[in-house]
């Protein structure tokens, strides 16, 4: 047993105490914390995808956000027939493969790799986009963090990381609370400023009194083709609030029974909440006069035909309609903005729950290492957690948690893995059908198919906008992200599959070595050598030696008189060292002996010092890893490390033994007497 140290400490402050596998049932999440837990990202992008649209069409002038609200209607029929068809999904495929899965069984191994590569890029971008916004909403509210954003981005991922590495239910009562105040915050926002438009007393947003000037080359009238690209690139643009709608597929694991029947319903809800709130800000920033412009290009912002004066700050579309509706009642507003900022930091949770999955997915099919695939302490993923965290820290620091930047490589990855996930649950059904033969199952099944053919011919249409609109702006490095991890998993694979053939047991295994030359190997005639020697000798080899280096003659001289005089009955090999190295001759000594003896074995005895305290480990112990790094690449040669435990080592597992039975304040009370009770209970 290994001390309680101050790390082990910290570890358990930061993650709560160990639970045991048989405990994974409590940590399956109902409806309520599951809708938080799986839409926050959904949701969230009502907090950013207006913005995009309002931007895009500002291009070529205010006078084009007369088509806003048909752009809202049209992200609105893809969501509903994305949702329609996951909803398909979770019901064929419950274990949580996902898109992944459904990619792999009905598409083929390719399929499914590209699916996956797809979705560990979204994921990684959806933490990046989610708290690189949720920053800048930090730095308009708090000064101090003005130029600081990338810094409070990366404090923030790492909050979130340390919360999720508790587990998933505990995550997700954290979060339940601001997502609901999130929805309550948009809904009742919306509704108060339709009952003002219904009254005719709807007020106009900050921005109404100011002009838009085209950008270059936009500010001639639109021919067709102009017009027709432009609202392609908004319409893409929109997109981005059906990122994070796949996450609950992936998810349905974490549900409580029934799995799929919970999962299903949380995406209906999921679907009829965030379409209702993205078309409500949409219509209202449209109808209160809104002007808004990429925040990098304020100077198309003017007034009466004038510049704005320095340091204007253009807030956010959300903020301007909470500003405007709520002009008479400002904790509303405040209360709109806060929980808008929260709610774009915790929807990176919805990655955090989603990609640890799929890591684990991928690591039991061996396209991922197998590290992904092992449950912590809070039996959550925590490998896949911690990798995705360091992942989208990355990305921040690299785009200096710029959102505009970041937005443009968001949903390449994700349409990639809408539209073979349709494709693929249209050839499930399509096989489904041809061996069913009750009449209302086939109904079901083709009533199925084509919702997922919808959702297919509607996916397809986006991504093609997207790459068409969105390549030049910095799609091309999502796709170029996206063949690397499609590479790497397919030479994870490779090398899994490769390490699995030569390891697979043949008749030539059975056959037994033809000798065993075991090696002591002596740095002094004390305690350590002698177990090590005794211990050697216990396993009845076919020859024994003790082997030395011989660096300095002197020392050799005194210690083959000392195994001279204690008749060791074992014979000493002194190898020279005229260069004064230790690790090599004994290398080349093993080699040459299986060398000489192919069929034989050579069992290299290393006696090695056990402490009890980290800094003596760097005082011992050196020489015998180096010498175990270098022979474990030796064919032939076996490795026995004969451990003998110093002082230190005996202390430090008494006062573990004293901790495991010391009585904490509130054990008895409890009914426990000891640590010991406590792990169990």
């Amino acid at each position: 047993m290994s001390p309680v140290g101050v790390g082990d400490v910290a570890k358990r402050i930061v993650l709560g105490q160990k639970l045991r596998s048989a405990q994974l049932g409590e940590t399956l999440l109902p409806k309520r914390i599951a809708l938080p837990v799986f839409a926050s990202d959904a949701l969230s992008s009502v907090a950013y995808a207006p913005d995009e649209v309002f931007i895009m069409l500002a291009v070529a002038g205010a006078s084009t956000y007369v088509w806003s609200w048909k752009i809202a209607v049209a992200v609105a029929l893809v969501m509903a027939a994305v949702i329609a068809s996951y909803r398909q999904t979770v019901h064929a495929y419950p274990s949580g493969g996902g898109d992944y899965e459904v990619a792999t069984v009905n598409l083929g191994k390719m399929a499914g790799t590209t699916v996956a590569s797809a979705l560990l890029v979204d994921y990684v971008l959806t933490v990046a986009v989610s708290i690189s916004s949720g920053a800048q909403y930090a730095a308009a509210a708090i000064p101090a963090f003005l130029d600081h954003e990338a810094v409070v981005a990366v404090v923030m991922v790492i909050v979130l990381m340390a919360i999720n590495l508790r587990g998933i239910r505990e995550s997700g009562t954290f979060f339940a609370v601001p997502t609901y105040l999130f929805m309550v915050a948009i809904l009742g926002m919306c509704a108060w400023g339709f009952i003002q438009m219904a009254s005719g007393s709807l007020p106009d947003v900050e921005s109404s009194h100011l002009d838009i000037s085209p950008q270059e080359g936009w500010d001639q009238p639109l021919s067709t083709i102009g017009l027709l690209f432009l609202l392609a690139r908004a319409f893409s643009s929109g997109c981005a609030a059906l990122t994070g709608v796949e996450a609950i597929s992936n998810g349905v694991p974490a549900f409580q029974r029934p799995k799929s029947k919970n999962a299903a319903t949380t995406l209906l809800l999921l679907g009829m909440i965030a379409i209702s709130m993205m078309v409500s800000v949409i219509v209202l920033a449209k109808q209160m006069g809104l002007k808004y412009v990429d925040p990098h290009e304020l100077e198309r912002l003017t007034r009466d035909g004038g510049p704005l004066p320095d340091g204007y700050d253009q807030h956010a579309v959300i903020a301007q309609i909470a500003r405007a509706v709520f002009t008479d009642f400002s904790p509303g507003f405040y209360f709109v903005v806060t929980v808008t900022g929260i709610i774009l930091v915790l929807a990176a949770n919805t990655a955090f729950n989603g990609f640890p999955v799929l890591g684990s997915i991928l690591a039991k099919d061996g396209y991922a290492p197998r590290a992904l695939g092992s449950r912590g302490d809070r039996l959550a993923y925590s490998n896949g957690i911690v990798f995705l965290a360091v992942m989208a820290i990355a990305l921040i620091i690299a785009f200096d948690a710029q959102t505009t930047k970041l937005i443009q490589l968001y949903i390449v990855g994700v349409f990639v893995s809408f539209n073979l996930s349709q494709l693929g649950m249209i050839r499930h059904w399509t096989r489904a059908l041809a061996t069913e033969r009750d009449p209302a199952i086939r109904r079901r099944m083709f009533n199925s198919r084509i919702i997922n053919a919808i959702g297919l011919t509607f996916t397809a249409v986006v991504l093609v906008v997207v790459l068409i609109t969105k390549f030049l702006a910095g799609a091309w490095i999502t796709i170029l992200a996206m063949a690397f991890f499609f590479m790497l998993m397919r030479g994870i694979k490779g090398h899994y599959d490769q390490v699995e053939h030569e390891l697979a047991a043949d008749e030539t295994d059975k056959a037994l070595p033809t000798r065993v030359h075991a090696i002591v190997l002596v740095s002094k005639l004390h305690k350590p050598t002698l177990r090590a020697l005794a211990f050697a000798k216990a396993t009845r080899p076919n020859s024994l030696e003790g082997v030395y280096v011989s660096i300095d003659n002197a020392e050799t001289a005194r210690l083959m008189e000392d195994w001279d005089d204690r008749n060791m009955g074992v014979p000493l090999k002194v190898l020279h060292s005229p260069y004064r190295e230790v690790v090599k001759p004994i290398v080349e000594y093993a080699s040459a002996i299986r060398s000489a003896n192919p069929r034989g074995v050579v069992a290299v005895y290393i006696p090695e010092y056990v402490v009890g305290r980290w800094w003596e480990q760097l005082l011992h112990n050196q020489t015998a890893l180096r010498l175990k790094g270098r022979l474990l690449f030796t064919p032939g040669v076996m490795v026995i490390s004969v451990p003998y435990q110093l002082r230190s080592s005996q202390i430090a597992r008494e006062r573990e033994e004293r901790e495991e039975t010391r009585v904490r304040p509130g054990d008895l009370r409890r009914g426990r007497t000891s640590n010991r009770d406590r792990q169990i209970q």
